[in-house]
């Protein structure tokens, strides 16, 4: 995807973009601090325009300085798996006809993967979803 050409919306790409990654990295155990070489790695955004961006997220409490590098605050860590979860909603979900709409498994990653487990082997319908 392209950023957008306007300032503000190009604001908020890169706020989504960066959450989403700092969410990310921490998740799979990278670590809770990042600097702009590691985005630049990941975003493929030159890191001065990074550091603009994490300065900016500094600004607005999505962010901390931690020395020379940066970690979510703790605004920033819920907003980032807000961010994350909506990207990936589409990949995360079960396929569709799997569960009824108002099911569980429709709200997180964690909660299909536990229904699909409470359903291997039993019939869906007879599973009440506590």
């Amino acid at each position: 995807m392209h950023q957008p050409k306007s300032e503000a919306l190009r604001a908020l790409y890169w706020r989504s973009e960066i959450l989403q990654v700092m969410y990310w990295l921490r998740g799979e155990g990278f670590g809770d601090q990042v600097d702009p070489t590691l985005l630049e790695r990941f975003l493929g955004v030159d890191s001065e325009i990074g550091v603009q961006y994490l300065d900016t997220l500094v600004d607005e409490g999505y962010v901390e300085r931690a020395g020379d590098r940066y970690m979510l605050s703790e605004v920033g860590l819920k907003e980032g798996a807000l961010e994350f979860v909506t990207s990936f909603s589409e990949l995360t979900r079960p396929t569709h006809g799997e569960c009824s709409a108002d099911c569980w498994c429709h709200s997180s990653p964690e909660e299909a993967s536990a229904c699909a487990e409470a359903r291997s082997g039993h019939d869906h319908d007879s599973h009440p979803h506590d």
